[in-house]
């Protein structure tokens, strides 16, 4: 069967051009007519957004596939909800809504109407980089379930930033992510992954003065990413076994110590954050097999995928190991939970900001493979001293 049977057979036949359907409810032959037709009433005001919006829409085979340019004024209730690393979250109503498909008979858009979004605003985007429009582009490129949608751009009358306009989900705190953390994990009726690499400034590279070093945050990054070296699917995996771990312990990361010059020497050293004693086995060697020293020895996320599945299936028709790890997860958390009664350290930083750290050794495995792992007193003091000035 080739490629036009396939999509006859799965997508039906457009009522218009009588070829066969490129997505569920979309004809690219027609809709992208459609599209390019209205490029006329339009404009971000930046010939880039411009250009990656119409080609977006030329190119869409289904409706998650494009992106519109939407006037700040289509939104109602705007309301502030946090901060991040470089700009600010917002709720908002969308009463139009996005498009689904196409009208036949009444000639116009179907839209999903009164969709409630979330606007991000990118600080300092009225002058955009290329570099930053690339990671948008990761939003249409990666559609999965359990990936943020992107429906479009607009922007702030007042500021002139830039904002995405994303599917809303609640913020509980292929390609290469490069700022996994769980501060990236949104929730709805699952877990979401937000900001595909959207861990620098809009105009990073239009700025006057290149700046050298790398962004993202420093207890979920990969070893020889805090030497310098480039974001890869490796360094993604090393960040999911931080996150595995923070999950099933309840606590951030290094939250008692400052995030400076002398912590990245510890991680490279093989520091890692503590896996308590009631882990299920299988789940730790897991985690401790993703945030291995040497890249090459961590599992693909494929290997991650049927690691997982195999663990869930196993619990999954055992009675008894299923009440074994609720057994587990309950004295895990004895008491209040242990993050209720840990200070966080004032210069424990879970945003994303420029690192650049210099000299740091070649990374190696801790002995301890991450159990109960506790600096002592002489690293504690040593950090706490060890100031932000060491961050260049």
């Amino acid at each position: 069967m080739n490629d036009l049977e396939k999509r006859k057979q799965v997508y039906g036949i457009c009522g218009e051009c009588n070829e066969p359907g490129t997505g569920e409810r979309w004809c690219q032959n027609c809709n992208s007519k459609r599209f390019k037709d209205n490029f006329k009433n339009w404009t971000s005001g930046n010939k880039d957004i411009d250009e990656l919006i119409r080609q977006s829409q030329l190119n869409a085979v289904y409706y998650k596939k494009y992106l519109e340019w939407i006037p700040f004024e289509n939104f109602k209730d705007i309301t502030y909800i946090t901060k991040g690393g470089f700009g600010k979250i917002y709720s908002a109503k969308w009463p139009e809504g996005y498009i689904d498909s196409w009208d036949i008979e009444n000639q116009k858009w179907i839209r999903s109407s009164n969709e409630k979004v979330a606007l991000k605003s990118l600080d300092n985007s009225s002058c955009i980089s290329t570099e930053f429009l690339n990671e948008i582009k990761s939003h249409l490129q990666i559609y999965l379930l359990d990936v943020i949608q992107c429906f479009g751009i607009t922007q702030d009358p007042n500021t002139k930033d830039y904002m995405m306009v994303l599917e809303y989900y609640i913020h509980n705190a292929g390609k290469v992510h490069k700022d996994f953390h769980s501060g990236n994990i949104l929730y709805r009726s699952g877990p979401y992954i937000s900001d595909l690499g959207m861990c620098q400034p809009a105009n990073n590279e239009k700025q006057s003065v290149k700046q050298e070093g790398i962004y993202g945050v420093l207890p979920y990054m990969a070893p020889e990413i805090l030497r310098g070296n480039q974001y890869t699917k490796a360094s993604d995996i090393y960040s999911f076994g931080i996150i595995m771990n923070e999950y099933i312990s309840e606590e951030t990361p290094y939250n008692n110590i400052p995030h400076n010059h002398a912590l990245s020497i510890k991680i490279c050293k093989g520091l890692r954050p503590n896996i308590f004693k009631y882990t299920p086995k299988l789940l730790a060697d897991l985690i401790i097999k993703c945030w291995d020293a040497k890249a090459e020895n961590r599992p693909t996320a494929k290997e991650l995928y049927q690691e997982l599945k195999k663990l869930y299936y196993e619990v999954y028709y055992n009675d008894d190991k299923v009440d074994e790890y609720d057994d587990k997860i309950k004295l895990n958390r004895t008491g209040e939970k242990r993050s209720n009664n840990i200070q966080t350290h004032p210069q424990a930083i879970y945003t994303s900001r420029l690192l650049n750290f210099k000299n740091l050794p070649e990374p190696v495995n801790s002995v301890s493979e991450g159990f109960d792992c506790q600096l002592d007193e002489s690293d504690l003091n040593e950090m706490n001293q060890d100031d932000e000035n060491n961050i260049e």
